[in-house]
Protein backbone atom coordinates (compact mmCIF):
# COMPACT_ATOMS: atom_id res chain seq x y z
CA UNK A 1 0.00 0.00 0.00
CA UNK A 2 1.42 3.36 -0.99
CA UNK A 3 2.25 5.77 1.79
CA UNK A 4 0.25 8.92 2.36
CA UNK A 5 2.04 11.88 0.84
CA UNK A 6 2.68 14.66 3.36
CA UNK A 7 1.90 18.09 2.05
CA UNK A 8 1.76 21.59 3.49
CA UNK A 9 4.19 23.63 5.55
CA UNK A 10 6.70 22.22 8.05
CA UNK A 11 8.69 24.42 10.40
CA UNK A 12 12.46 24.17 10.34
CA UNK A 13 13.82 23.30 13.79
CA UNK A 14 16.26 25.76 15.41
CA UNK A 15 19.90 25.17 14.56
CA UNK A 16 23.31 26.01 15.93
CA UNK A 17 26.31 26.66 13.71
CA UNK A 18 29.34 27.66 15.80
CA UNK A 19 28.87 28.52 19.46
CA UNK A 20 32.18 30.38 19.76
CA UNK A 21 31.88 32.42 16.57
CA UNK A 22 28.26 33.30 17.39
CA UNK A 23 28.87 34.36 21.01
CA UNK A 24 29.88 38.00 20.68
CA UNK A 25 29.37 38.62 24.38
CA UNK A 26 31.88 35.96 25.47
CA UNK A 27 34.38 36.95 22.79
CA UNK A 28 34.39 40.61 23.79
CA UNK A 29 34.45 39.92 27.51
CA UNK A 30 37.57 37.78 27.09
CA UNK A 31 39.07 40.42 24.81
CA UNK A 32 38.58 42.95 27.63
CA UNK A 33 39.80 40.94 30.61
CA UNK A 34 42.71 38.94 29.17
CA UNK A 35 46.16 40.07 28.07
CA UNK A 36 46.37 40.03 24.29
CA UNK A 37 48.90 37.20 24.17
CA UNK A 38 46.78 34.98 26.47
CA UNK A 39 43.67 35.73 24.46
CA UNK A 40 45.45 34.74 21.23
CA UNK A 41 46.80 31.51 22.74
CA UNK A 42 43.49 30.24 24.11
CA UNK A 43 41.26 31.23 21.18
CA UNK A 44 41.96 28.07 19.10
CA UNK A 45 40.80 25.80 21.94
CA UNK A 46 37.65 27.88 22.38
CA UNK A 47 36.99 27.85 18.64
CA UNK A 48 37.32 24.07 18.60
CA UNK A 49 34.97 23.69 21.56
CA UNK A 50 32.49 26.08 19.96
CA UNK A 51 32.35 23.90 16.86
CA UNK A 52 31.93 20.74 18.96
CA UNK A 53 29.19 22.33 21.04
CA UNK A 54 27.16 23.11 17.94
CA UNK A 55 27.73 19.79 16.16
CA UNK A 56 28.89 16.51 17.70
CA UNK A 57 28.19 17.39 21.33
CA UNK A 58 24.78 18.87 20.53
CA UNK A 59 23.83 15.75 18.56
CA UNK A 60 24.94 13.52 21.44
CA UNK A 61 23.04 15.62 23.98
CA UNK A 62 19.89 15.44 21.88
CA UNK A 63 20.29 11.67 21.55
CA UNK A 64 20.70 11.12 25.27
CA UNK A 65 17.66 13.35 26.00
CA UNK A 66 15.39 10.35 25.74
CA UNK A 67 13.97 8.05 28.46
CA UNK A 68 15.70 5.10 26.78
CA UNK A 69 19.05 6.60 27.78
CA UNK A 70 18.23 7.31 31.43
CA UNK A 71 20.39 5.58 34.07
CA UNK A 72 19.20 2.23 35.40
CA UNK A 73 19.94 0.41 38.63
CA UNK A 74 20.68 -3.32 38.63
CA UNK A 75 20.64 -4.32 42.30
CA UNK A 76 21.52 -7.99 41.70
CA UNK A 77 23.27 -10.07 39.08
CA UNK A 78 21.71 -13.13 37.44
CA UNK A 79 22.87 -15.34 40.33
CA UNK A 80 21.42 -13.22 43.08
CA UNK A 81 24.60 -11.47 44.19
CA UNK A 82 24.13 -7.85 45.28
CA UNK A 83 26.01 -5.70 42.77
CA UNK A 84 24.21 -2.30 42.84
CA UNK A 85 25.35 -1.61 39.29
CA UNK A 86 24.24 1.75 37.88
CA UNK A 87 24.16 1.62 34.09
CA UNK A 88 24.52 4.89 32.22
CA UNK A 89 24.22 5.54 28.52
CA UNK A 90 27.42 5.13 26.48
CA UNK A 91 26.31 8.31 24.70
CA UNK A 92 26.51 10.20 28.00
CA UNK A 93 29.92 8.68 28.67
CA UNK A 94 31.08 9.85 25.23
CA UNK A 95 30.05 13.39 26.14
CA UNK A 96 32.18 13.10 29.27
CA UNK A 97 35.15 11.73 27.36
CA UNK A 98 35.08 14.70 24.99
CA UNK A 99 35.05 17.07 27.95
CA UNK A 100 38.06 15.32 29.49
CA UNK A 101 40.02 15.35 26.25
CA UNK A 102 39.42 19.07 25.81
CA UNK A 103 40.52 19.93 29.33
CA UNK A 104 37.23 21.10 30.79
CA UNK A 105 38.67 20.34 34.24
CA UNK A 106 42.37 19.94 33.46
CA UNK A 107 42.90 23.46 32.10
CA UNK A 108 42.48 25.00 35.55
CA UNK A 109 45.24 22.80 37.01
CA UNK A 110 47.70 22.87 34.16
CA UNK A 111 48.01 26.61 34.93
CA UNK A 112 49.43 27.39 31.51
CA UNK A 113 48.33 31.00 31.88
CA UNK A 114 48.73 31.58 35.61
CA UNK A 115 45.90 33.64 37.08
CA UNK A 116 44.08 33.57 33.72
CA UNK A 117 43.85 29.77 33.63
CA UNK A 118 40.50 29.80 35.42
CA UNK A 119 39.11 32.23 32.86
CA UNK A 120 40.26 29.93 30.07
CA UNK A 121 38.76 26.90 31.76
CA UNK A 122 35.42 28.50 32.52
CA UNK A 123 35.17 29.84 28.96
CA UNK A 124 35.50 26.22 27.83
CA UNK A 125 32.80 25.27 30.34
CA UNK A 126 30.51 28.01 29.03
CA UNK A 127 30.72 26.51 25.55
CA UNK A 128 30.67 22.86 26.60
CA UNK A 129 28.00 23.04 29.32
CA UNK A 130 24.80 23.55 27.30
CA UNK A 131 25.69 20.59 25.06
CA UNK A 132 26.95 18.34 27.87
CA UNK A 133 23.65 16.73 28.97
CA UNK A 134 24.66 17.85 32.47
CA UNK A 135 28.00 16.05 32.43
CA UNK A 136 29.03 19.48 33.68
CA UNK A 137 27.79 18.35 37.11
CA UNK A 138 30.29 15.51 37.69
CA UNK A 139 32.98 17.76 36.22
CA UNK A 140 32.06 20.49 38.70
CA UNK A 141 32.41 18.07 41.61
CA UNK A 142 35.64 16.69 40.17
CA UNK A 143 37.06 20.20 39.97
CA UNK A 144 35.81 20.90 43.50
CA UNK A 145 37.39 17.73 44.87
CA UNK A 146 40.72 18.55 43.23
CA UNK A 147 40.70 22.08 44.65
CA UNK A 148 39.77 20.79 48.12
CA UNK A 149 42.55 18.20 48.20
CA UNK A 150 45.07 20.84 47.10
CA UNK A 151 43.84 23.24 49.77
CA UNK A 152 44.19 20.69 52.56
CA UNK A 153 47.61 19.55 51.40
CA UNK A 154 47.38 15.83 52.24
CA UNK A 155 50.30 14.69 50.10
CA UNK A 156 49.28 11.01 49.97
CA UNK A 157 45.77 11.81 48.75
CA UNK A 158 47.02 14.48 46.37
CA UNK A 159 49.53 12.11 44.82
CA UNK A 160 46.93 9.38 44.43
CA UNK A 161 43.88 11.35 43.25
CA UNK A 162 44.92 14.68 41.75
CA UNK A 163 46.65 13.32 38.60
CA UNK A 164 43.50 11.30 37.86
CA UNK A 165 41.02 14.06 38.65
CA UNK A 166 42.84 16.44 36.33
CA UNK A 167 43.77 14.05 33.52
CA UNK A 168 42.80 14.57 29.87
CA UNK A 169 42.99 10.83 29.21
CA UNK A 170 39.50 9.29 29.46
CA UNK A 171 41.03 5.92 30.34
CA UNK A 172 42.85 7.39 33.32
CA UNK A 173 40.66 10.30 34.37
CA UNK A 174 38.47 10.10 37.46
CA UNK A 175 35.32 11.96 38.34
CA UNK A 176 34.26 12.77 41.88
CA UNK A 177 31.00 12.94 43.77
CA UNK A 178 30.01 15.10 46.71
CA UNK A 179 27.95 13.38 49.42
CA UNK A 180 26.60 15.94 51.86
CA UNK A 181 22.81 15.80 51.94
CA UNK A 182 21.13 13.48 54.43
CA UNK A 183 17.47 12.91 55.30
CA UNK A 184 17.67 14.77 58.58
CA UNK A 185 19.53 17.83 57.39
CA UNK A 186 19.20 18.85 53.77
CA UNK A 187 20.93 22.21 53.60
CA UNK A 188 21.39 22.05 57.37
CA UNK A 189 24.29 19.63 57.09
CA UNK A 190 25.06 20.06 60.79
CA UNK A 191 22.24 17.59 61.45
CA UNK A 192 24.01 14.84 59.51
CA UNK A 193 23.75 11.41 61.14
CA UNK A 194 26.46 9.41 59.33
CA UNK A 195 29.01 8.11 61.83
CA UNK A 196 32.77 7.65 61.36
CA UNK A 197 34.70 5.03 63.35
CA UNK A 198 38.48 5.00 63.28
CA UNK A 199 40.02 1.72 62.09
CA UNK A 200 43.81 1.97 62.21
CA UNK A 201 44.99 4.56 59.70
CA UNK A 202 41.62 4.53 57.95
CA UNK A 203 38.03 5.16 59.02
CA UNK A 204 34.76 3.30 58.55
CA UNK A 205 31.61 5.24 57.67
CA UNK A 206 28.04 4.13 58.43
CA UNK A 207 24.86 5.99 57.54
CA UNK A 208 22.82 7.16 54.59
CA UNK A 209 23.20 9.91 52.00
CA UNK A 210 19.93 11.22 50.61
CA UNK A 211 20.97 13.00 47.38
CA UNK A 212 24.21 11.98 45.71
CA UNK A 213 24.70 13.21 42.15
CA UNK A 214 26.91 11.36 39.65
CA UNK A 215 26.83 8.19 41.71
CA UNK A 216 28.99 6.43 39.08
CA UNK A 217 31.98 8.61 40.03
CA UNK A 218 35.27 7.03 41.04
CA UNK A 219 35.56 8.82 44.38
CA UNK A 220 33.70 11.27 46.59
CA UNK A 221 34.20 13.72 49.40
CA UNK A 222 31.67 13.33 52.18
CA UNK A 223 30.87 14.36 55.73
CA UNK A 224 30.42 12.12 58.77
CA UNK A 225 30.58 12.54 62.55
CA UNK A 226 33.53 10.82 64.24
CA UNK A 227 32.45 8.83 67.28
CA UNK A 228 32.47 11.01 70.37
CA UNK A 229 32.25 14.32 68.51
CA UNK A 230 29.63 16.87 69.48
CA UNK A 231 26.60 17.98 67.47
CA UNK A 232 26.38 20.48 64.64
CA UNK A 233 28.74 21.23 61.80
CA UNK A 234 31.75 21.52 64.08
CA UNK A 235 31.33 17.91 65.09
CA UNK A 236 31.53 16.68 61.51
CA UNK A 237 34.67 15.77 59.59
CA UNK A 238 35.39 15.47 55.88
CA UNK A 239 36.40 12.15 54.35
CA UNK A 240 37.78 10.88 51.06
CA UNK A 241 36.07 7.75 49.73
CA UNK A 242 36.84 5.60 46.71
CA UNK A 243 33.73 3.83 45.47
CA UNK A 244 35.42 0.56 44.60
CA UNK A 245 38.23 -1.53 46.04
CA UNK A 246 41.19 -2.91 44.10
CA UNK A 247 39.09 -5.87 42.92
CA UNK A 248 36.33 -3.60 41.58
CA UNK A 249 33.79 -4.38 44.30
CA UNK A 250 31.80 -1.56 45.86
CA UNK A 251 33.44 -0.18 48.97
CA UNK A 252 30.66 -0.78 51.47
CA UNK A 253 28.26 1.31 49.38
CA UNK A 254 24.67 0.25 48.72
CA UNK A 255 22.61 2.05 46.09
CA UNK A 256 19.12 2.14 47.61
CA UNK A 257 17.41 3.72 44.62
CA UNK A 258 17.90 6.21 41.81
CA UNK A 259 16.07 9.51 42.16
CA UNK A 260 13.19 10.18 39.77
CA UNK A 261 13.92 13.85 39.06
CA UNK A 262 12.22 16.65 37.18
CA UNK A 263 15.39 17.36 35.22
CA UNK A 264 19.06 16.31 35.00
CA UNK A 265 17.60 12.92 34.14
CA UNK A 266 20.62 11.87 32.10
CA UNK A 267 22.78 11.91 35.24
CA UNK A 268 22.45 9.19 37.90
CA UNK A 269 21.46 10.60 41.28
CA UNK A 270 20.93 8.15 44.12
CA UNK A 271 20.21 7.46 47.74
CA UNK A 272 23.13 5.57 49.27
CA UNK A 273 23.69 3.50 52.37
CA UNK A 274 27.22 3.40 53.74
CA UNK A 275 28.03 0.15 55.52
CA UNK A 276 31.50 0.25 57.04
CA UNK A 277 32.73 2.14 54.01
CA UNK A 278 36.50 2.57 54.09
CA UNK A 279 37.41 6.27 54.07
CA UNK A 280 40.34 8.56 54.75
CA UNK A 281 40.18 11.69 56.85
CA UNK A 282 40.89 14.96 55.03
CA UNK A 283 42.03 17.67 57.40
CA UNK A 284 41.09 17.74 61.08
CA UNK A 285 38.63 15.28 62.68
CA UNK A 286 36.18 18.15 63.24
CA UNK A 287 34.81 21.33 61.61
CA UNK A 288 33.91 19.41 58.46
CA UNK A 289 31.51 21.99 57.09
CA UNK A 290 34.35 24.48 57.00
CA UNK A 291 36.72 21.88 55.53
CA UNK A 292 34.46 21.25 52.54
CA UNK A 293 34.08 24.98 51.76
CA UNK A 294 36.67 24.92 48.93
CA UNK A 295 34.57 22.34 47.11
CA UNK A 296 31.40 24.40 47.48
CA UNK A 297 33.22 27.47 46.15
CA UNK A 298 34.06 25.63 42.94
CA UNK A 299 30.73 23.86 42.46
CA UNK A 300 28.76 27.04 43.07
CA UNK A 301 30.83 28.84 40.47
CA UNK A 302 30.29 26.05 37.95
CA UNK A 303 26.57 26.32 38.70
CA UNK A 304 26.72 30.02 37.82
CA UNK A 305 28.64 29.40 34.58
CA UNK A 306 26.07 26.78 33.55
CA UNK A 307 23.26 29.23 34.32
CA UNK A 308 24.85 31.93 32.17
CA UNK A 309 25.63 29.55 29.31
CA UNK A 310 22.13 28.08 29.47
CA UNK A 311 20.75 31.57 28.95
CA UNK A 312 22.99 31.93 25.93
CA UNK A 313 21.77 28.59 24.49
CA UNK A 314 18.10 29.53 24.91
CA UNK A 315 18.73 32.87 23.25
CA UNK A 316 20.66 31.30 20.35
CA UNK A 317 17.94 28.77 19.59
CA UNK A 318 15.10 31.28 19.98
CA UNK A 319 16.84 33.83 17.76
CA UNK A 320 17.50 31.28 15.01
CA UNK A 321 13.90 30.05 15.12
CA UNK A 322 12.56 33.60 14.96
CA UNK A 323 14.49 34.27 11.75
CA UNK A 324 12.63 31.45 9.95
CA UNK A 325 9.25 31.25 11.65
CA UNK A 326 6.61 33.32 9.84
CA UNK A 327 3.61 34.63 11.76
CA UNK A 328 1.05 37.23 10.75
CA UNK A 329 2.71 37.85 7.42
CA UNK A 330 6.33 38.32 8.45
CA UNK A 331 9.21 36.59 10.20
CA UNK A 332 8.74 36.54 13.96
CA UNK A 333 12.00 38.40 14.52
CA UNK A 334 10.53 41.38 12.63
CA UNK A 335 7.75 41.83 15.21
CA UNK A 336 8.73 44.56 17.71
CA UNK A 337 7.17 42.69 20.63
CA UNK A 338 9.27 39.59 19.94
CA UNK A 339 12.34 41.77 19.46
CA UNK A 340 11.75 43.05 23.00
CA UNK A 341 11.56 39.47 24.27
CA UNK A 342 14.82 38.44 22.61
CA UNK A 343 16.46 41.66 23.81
CA UNK A 344 15.46 40.80 27.39
CA UNK A 345 16.98 37.34 27.00
CA UNK A 346 20.18 38.90 25.73
CA UNK A 347 20.34 41.27 28.71
CA UNK A 348 19.84 38.38 31.14
CA UNK A 349 22.62 36.43 29.44
CA UNK A 350 25.14 39.24 29.26
CA UNK A 351 24.53 40.49 32.80
CA UNK A 352 24.97 36.97 34.18
CA UNK A 353 28.08 36.43 32.05
CA UNK A 354 29.75 39.60 33.33
CA UNK A 355 29.07 38.74 36.98
CA UNK A 356 30.23 35.15 36.58
CA UNK A 357 33.52 35.96 34.89
CA UNK A 358 34.45 38.69 37.36
CA UNK A 359 34.08 36.06 40.08
CA UNK A 360 36.10 33.62 37.97
CA UNK A 361 38.85 36.22 37.61
CA UNK A 362 39.06 36.67 41.38
CA UNK A 363 39.20 32.91 41.95
CA UNK A 364 42.00 32.62 39.39
CA UNK A 365 43.95 35.33 41.16
CA UNK A 366 43.49 33.60 44.51
CA UNK A 367 44.63 30.23 43.16
CA UNK A 368 47.68 31.77 41.48
CA UNK A 369 48.71 33.44 44.74
CA UNK A 370 48.43 36.99 43.38
CA UNK A 371 45.12 38.03 44.99
CA UNK A 372 45.08 41.03 47.28
CA UNK A 373 43.26 41.02 50.62
CA UNK A 374 40.49 42.99 48.91
CA UNK A 375 40.28 40.39 46.10
CA UNK A 376 39.85 37.59 48.63
CA UNK A 377 37.26 39.52 50.61
CA UNK A 378 35.24 40.36 47.50
CA UNK A 379 35.42 36.73 46.34
CA UNK A 380 34.07 35.47 49.68
CA UNK A 381 30.98 37.64 49.21
CA UNK A 382 30.63 37.15 45.46
CA UNK A 383 30.57 33.35 45.44
CA UNK A 384 27.12 33.03 47.06
CA UNK A 385 25.82 36.18 45.35
CA UNK A 386 26.87 35.04 41.89
CA UNK A 387 25.32 31.61 42.28
CA UNK A 388 22.14 33.10 43.74
CA UNK A 389 21.59 35.78 41.11
CA UNK A 390 22.44 33.68 38.06
CA UNK A 391 20.40 30.70 39.25
CA UNK A 392 17.27 32.84 39.30
CA UNK A 393 18.13 34.40 35.96
CA UNK A 394 18.70 30.96 34.44
CA UNK A 395 15.25 29.64 35.28
CA UNK A 396 13.42 32.80 34.18
CA UNK A 397 15.38 32.87 30.92
CA UNK A 398 14.78 29.20 30.15
CA UNK A 399 11.06 29.66 30.68
CA UNK A 400 10.97 32.68 28.35
CA UNK A 401 13.04 30.86 25.74
CA UNK A 402 10.60 27.94 25.66
CA UNK A 403 7.70 30.33 25.24
CA UNK A 404 9.43 31.80 22.19
CA UNK A 405 8.75 28.50 20.38
CA UNK A 406 5.04 28.39 21.23
CA UNK A 407 3.71 24.84 21.47
CA UNK A 408 6.92 23.35 20.06
CA UNK A 409 8.70 24.48 23.21
CA UNK A 410 6.45 22.16 25.21
CA UNK A 411 7.08 19.05 23.11
CA UNK A 412 9.73 16.73 24.51
CA UNK A 413 11.21 15.43 21.27
CA UNK A 414 12.07 18.93 20.09
CA UNK A 415 14.75 18.80 22.85
CA UNK A 416 13.57 22.22 24.02
CA UNK A 417 11.86 21.34 27.35
CA UNK A 418 15.19 20.02 28.66
CA UNK A 419 16.38 23.65 28.78
CA UNK A 420 13.83 24.41 31.49
CA UNK A 421 13.89 21.03 33.23
CA UNK A 422 17.63 21.22 33.72
CA UNK A 423 17.65 24.94 34.56
CA UNK A 424 15.24 24.48 37.46
CA UNK A 425 17.90 22.73 39.52
CA UNK A 426 20.26 25.71 39.33
CA UNK A 427 18.68 27.67 42.21
CA UNK A 428 18.38 24.46 44.26
CA UNK A 429 21.55 22.42 44.42
CA UNK A 430 24.71 23.83 45.98
CA UNK A 431 22.44 25.96 48.18
CA UNK A 432 18.95 27.34 47.58
CA UNK A 433 18.39 31.05 47.14
CA UNK A 434 17.47 31.48 50.80
CA UNK A 435 20.39 29.38 52.05
CA UNK A 436 22.78 31.44 49.92
CA UNK A 437 21.19 34.67 51.18
CA UNK A 438 22.01 33.58 54.72
CA UNK A 439 25.54 32.77 53.57
CA UNK A 440 25.79 36.34 52.28
CA UNK A 441 24.89 37.55 55.78
CA UNK A 442 27.62 35.33 57.24
CA UNK A 443 30.12 36.77 54.78
CA UNK A 444 29.13 40.28 55.81
CA UNK A 445 30.26 39.54 59.38
CA UNK A 446 33.77 40.04 58.03
CA UNK A 447 34.11 43.84 57.99
CA UNK A 448 36.31 43.64 54.89
CA UNK A 449 33.85 41.96 52.52
CA UNK A 450 31.28 44.67 51.82
CA UNK A 451 33.86 47.47 51.36
CA UNK A 452 35.75 45.19 48.95
CA UNK A 453 32.64 44.51 46.88
CA UNK A 454 31.71 48.19 46.84
CA UNK A 455 35.21 48.94 45.57
CA UNK A 456 34.70 46.37 42.80
CA UNK A 457 31.57 48.25 41.76
CA UNK A 458 33.28 51.65 41.92
CA UNK A 459 36.24 50.38 39.88
CA UNK A 460 34.04 49.00 37.10
CA UNK A 461 31.86 52.11 37.06
CA UNK A 462 34.96 54.30 37.04
CA UNK A 463 36.13 52.75 33.77
CA UNK A 464 33.35 54.54 31.89
CA UNK A 465 33.60 57.84 30.05
CA UNK A 466 30.45 57.83 27.95
CA UNK A 467 27.93 60.06 29.73
CA UNK A 468 25.07 57.57 29.82
CA UNK A 469 27.35 54.74 30.91
CA UNK A 470 28.75 56.93 33.68
CA UNK A 471 25.17 57.56 34.82
CA UNK A 472 24.49 53.81 34.93
CA UNK A 473 27.72 53.33 36.88
CA UNK A 474 26.55 55.97 39.37
CA UNK A 475 23.25 54.13 39.78
CA UNK A 476 25.19 50.96 40.57
CA UNK A 477 27.32 52.76 43.16
CA UNK A 478 24.24 54.33 44.73
CA UNK A 479 22.54 50.92 44.98
CA UNK A 480 25.59 49.42 46.72
CA UNK A 481 25.83 52.40 49.08
CA UNK A 482 22.15 52.00 49.93
CA UNK A 483 22.70 48.30 50.57
CA UNK A 484 25.41 49.14 53.10
CA UNK A 485 23.12 51.62 54.87
CA UNK A 486 20.23 49.15 54.78
CA UNK A 487 22.37 46.39 56.31
CA UNK A 488 23.31 48.67 59.20
CA UNK A 489 19.69 49.63 59.82
CA UNK A 490 18.51 46.03 59.66
CA UNK A 491 21.19 44.94 62.12
CA UNK A 492 19.94 47.55 64.58
CA UNK A 493 16.43 46.12 64.30
CA UNK A 494 17.61 42.58 64.94
CA UNK A 495 18.11 39.24 63.28
CA UNK A 496 14.55 38.89 62.02
CA UNK A 497 14.66 42.13 60.01
CA UNK A 498 18.07 41.27 58.61
CA UNK A 499 17.09 37.77 57.51
CA UNK A 500 13.74 38.94 56.15
CA UNK A 501 15.48 41.21 53.66
CA UNK A 502 18.54 39.05 53.01
CA UNK A 503 17.43 37.91 49.57
CA UNK A 504 16.79 41.48 48.36
CA UNK A 505 20.11 42.56 49.85
CA UNK A 506 22.02 39.84 47.98
CA UNK A 507 20.17 40.54 44.74
CA UNK A 508 20.81 44.28 45.00
CA UNK A 509 24.54 43.78 45.54
CA UNK A 510 24.68 41.34 42.63
CA UNK A 511 22.71 43.59 40.30
CA UNK A 512 24.81 46.59 41.27
CA UNK A 513 27.99 44.80 40.18
CA UNK A 514 26.26 43.50 37.05
CA UNK A 515 25.25 47.04 36.07
CA UNK A 516 28.75 48.41 36.65
CA UNK A 517 30.38 45.58 34.71
CA UNK A 518 27.94 45.95 31.82
CA UNK A 519 28.80 49.65 31.69
CA UNK A 520 32.52 48.85 31.72
CA UNK A 521 32.08 46.30 28.92
CA UNK A 522 29.98 48.74 26.90
CA UNK A 523 32.73 51.36 27.16
CA UNK A 524 35.22 48.78 25.85
CA UNK A 525 32.92 47.93 22.94
CA UNK A 526 32.55 51.59 22.05
CA UNK A 527 36.28 52.24 22.26
CA UNK A 528 37.46 49.11 20.41
CA UNK A 529 34.59 48.29 18.06
CA UNK A 530 32.62 51.56 17.77
CA UNK A 531 29.60 49.39 18.66
CA UNK A 532 26.69 50.57 20.80
CA UNK A 533 25.12 47.18 21.46
CA UNK A 534 26.76 47.00 24.87
CA UNK A 535 25.36 50.42 25.70
CA UNK A 536 21.87 49.21 24.77
CA UNK A 537 22.29 46.15 27.02
CA UNK A 538 23.50 48.24 29.97
CA UNK A 539 20.70 50.76 29.43
CA UNK A 540 18.02 48.06 29.38
CA UNK A 541 19.44 46.28 32.43
CA UNK A 542 19.49 49.48 34.47
CA UNK A 543 15.93 50.32 33.42
CA UNK A 544 14.76 47.02 34.93
CA UNK A 545 15.93 48.13 38.38
CA UNK A 546 19.15 47.72 40.30
CA UNK A 547 18.18 48.54 43.89
CA UNK A 548 15.56 46.02 45.07
CA UNK A 549 15.64 46.88 48.76
CA UNK A 550 12.68 47.95 50.86
CA UNK A 551 12.92 49.77 54.21
CA UNK A 552 14.41 47.41 56.79
CA UNK A 553 11.71 45.50 58.65
CA UNK A 554 8.90 46.69 56.39
CA UNK A 555 6.30 43.97 55.80
CA UNK A 556 8.01 41.67 58.31
CA UNK A 557 4.81 41.23 60.35
CA UNK A 558 2.68 41.06 57.19
CA UNK A 559 4.79 38.31 55.67
CA UNK A 560 4.84 36.30 58.90
CA UNK A 561 1.04 36.35 59.05
CA UNK A 562 0.63 35.59 55.36
CA UNK A 563 3.08 32.68 55.55
CA UNK A 564 1.22 31.17 58.51
CA UNK A 565 -2.21 32.14 57.15
CA UNK A 566 -3.03 33.99 60.36
CA UNK A 567 -5.31 37.03 60.82
CA UNK A 568 -3.73 40.47 60.65
CA UNK A 569 -5.02 43.34 62.82
CA UNK A 570 -6.31 46.36 60.90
Amino acid sequence: MAGVEQTGHFERPPRLTDEWAADTALQRLLERVLPAEVHAEITPSLAEMGQLAATELKALADEVDDPAHEPRLRPFDAWGRRIDEVEVSPVWERIGDLGKQHGVVATAYERAHGEHSRVHQMALVALYGPSSALYSCPFAMTDGAAATLVTHGDRALIDRALPRLTSRDPERAWTSGQWMTERAGGSDVGRSEAVARQDGDAWRLTGTKWFTSAVTADMALTLARPEGNGPGGRGLAMFYVELRDVEGALNGVRVLRLKDKLGTRQMPTAELALEDTVAHLVGAPSDGTRAITPMLAITRLWNAVIAASGLRRGLALARDYATHRVAFGREVIDHPLHQATLAWLRVEHESSLQLVFRTVQLLGRQEAGVATDADRAALRLLLPITKLVTGKQGVAGASEALEAFGGAGYIEDTHLPVLLRDAQVLPIWEGTTNVLSLDVLRALRDPETLPALRQEIRAAAGATRHQELATIGKQAIDAADHAAVWAGQAMEQGTAALEHGARRLAMTLGRALQAALLAQQAQHDIDVHADGRGLAVARRFASQGIDLLEPAGERLADDAALARDEPLPL
